[in-house]
This record gives C-alpha cells, sequence and structure tokens, in this order.
C-alpha cells in the first residue's frame, strides 16, 4: 500500500450501516469521528469527495418508522427527510473543523448524457479549485431505477473514474473481503490484496447487504473492478474505526486492496 501515500484525490463511500445504529438512528459519534477525519486530510492537502448513503436511513430514523419501506414512493419521501438531516449534519461537522462541503445529488441520466456529465465534472473541479469537499448521494427522491448505483459503491466507482481519483476507499461493516462468510465459517481469512477481480473472487462475496442498506460485498466487489480497471486503487474497509484511514495514506495495510490494472 506504499502507492497510496502519494494520493493526491481521494473517494470515500460510506454506507448506511457505518452511519446509523441498528435502531436507524444516526450514530453520532461514527460520524463526527470520519468527518474529522476527513476534515485533516483534506488540511493536509488531499483533495477529498465524499459518496455517502444513508439519506432513506436517516429518513426512516427521523420519520419514526419501524423498517425502511419497500415501495418506491415511501423510500423517495424518506429519503427527501434524511438528505435535509444527512446535509444539516455534515454541514455542521465540517464547519465545526473548518471545511466548506458542496452537495452533489446525482442521477443515472447525469453520468449517461455527455453534456451534463460535462457540467458535473467541471463542478467537481472547481469544487476542489475552491477547496471544498464535495458530498455526493444518488438522488433517491427522484430516481426510480431501483435507487439506483447499489448502495451508492457502484455510484462511488463511476464519480472515481469521472473526476479522475487516485484512491476509492470504501467504508463498510466488514474488515474487507474474505476467504468465507466470516459471520458463518471460523476459519473465513481477510484477504489483504487481490491483484485481480477473477470469477472465483467474486464467488466469495455475500450478494445481501444489511437490513438498512442496500449492498453487500458484491456491490462492493463491481465497484472495485470499474475503479482498478481504470488505474484507480482500491480499498474495502471497516468504517467502524475512521481513524484507520491515517495508517491507509501512512502505506500501512488496512483491509482489503484492489490493486488497479
Amino acid at each position: 500500500m506504499r502507492g497510496l501515500k502519494n494520493a493526491k484525490r481521494i473517494v470515500v463511500k460510506v454506507g448506511t450501516s457505518t452511519l446509523t445504529y441498528e435502531t436507524g438512528k444516526t450514530n453520532l459519534r461514527r460520524m463526527d469521528k470520519l468527518v474529522r477525519v476527513l476534515a485533516d486530510l483534506r488540511n493536509s492537502g488531499l483533495e477529498v469527495a465524499l459518496v455517502t448513503s444513508g439519506a432513506i436511513g436517516v429518513g426512516v430514523g427521523k420519520l419514526g418508522l419501524k423498517e425502511k419501506p419497500h415501495d418506491t414512493p415511501s423510500r423517495q419521501a424518506a429519503a427527501t427527510v434524511g438528505q435535509c438531516e444527512l446535509m444539516f449534519m455534515y454541514d455542521k461537522l465540517f464547519s465545526e473543523y473548518g471545511n466548506v462541503i458542496g452537495q452533489l445529488l446525482i442521477t443515472r441520466s447525469d453520468i449517461e448524457n455527455e453534456e451534463r456529465k460535462i457540467n458535473l465534472v467541471n463542478s467537481f473541479e472547481k469544487l476542489f479549485e475552491f477547496g471544498a469537499i464535495p458530498i455526493i448521494n444518488e438522488n433517491d427522491s427522484v430516481a426510480v431505477e431501483e435507487i439506483v448505483f447499489g448502495d451508492n459503491d457502484t455510484l462511488s466507482a463511476i464519480v472515481a473514474k469521472l473526476i479522475g481519483a487516485d484512491c476509492l476507499v470504501i467504508l463498510t461493516d466488514t474488515d474487507g473481503l474474505y476467504s468465507g462468510n466470516p459471520r458463518e465459517d471460523e476459519n473465513a481469512t481477510l484477504i489483504p490484496v487481490v491483484n485481480e477481480i477473477t470469477d472465483d473472487i467474486l464467488a466469495l462475496a455475500d450478494t445481501k447487504g444489511s437490513a438498512r442498506g442496500t449492498g453487500g460485498m458484491v456491490t462492493k466487489l463491481h465497484a472495485a473492478q470499474i475503479a482498478t480497471d481504470v488505474g484507480i486503487d482500491t480499498v474495502v474497509m471497516n468504517g467502524s474505526e475512521p481513524e484507520d484511514l491515517y495508517r491507509l495514506f501512512d502505506g500501512r495495510q488496512v483491509g482489503t486492496h484492489f490493486l488497479p490494472r
């Protein structure tokens, strides 16, 4: 991981399971730690973009719903409530650490339409030029293709590719990719480095995400494929201790490192 010490522009993706408790309420302590670390990395000279899930999950908690809705209109309604709360908290926390943020809500058509994609890239570049931290989410309130990018794992890879990032870091609720399901197999071991995402590697992925998210390891592997195919180092690591990001960018072994092709 020595190459990560030379990264200049990074994308960090954080999932709903990292941002919330089992109750669905926001994990404020962890969110504060994450923001503090990202703000510090930005202060050190890194250009940082944050892809955040959590709008629907936070909305469910704020609305007092017992579980995440199954129908699209209800999920969209929860997203509108949750996105306001999520960005309020990010703005408050990043401001306390002296950083400015900008919100970008993206749909698939923003990527597929060439003119809109160019405008999006220009927005990113200006945000970096102004020293701001872009915070990206899918526009869940209007997206109708299953809220769409797969718990934002795929979206984070697309964003990393779009802005020419040096590294993509996906924070999740496991330590990385294992040789088996660590929740069921006590002999499963963490795979520290993956040179190539083969069919055998894909077969290791658990297809199910948490009750609060929609992803799972399979969407993270697909994201890693997108990023590594265009030369972007990708790391899947546990988000429970955001300070581990310091270790990562100091060149130490953390999580599973997918080497760029």
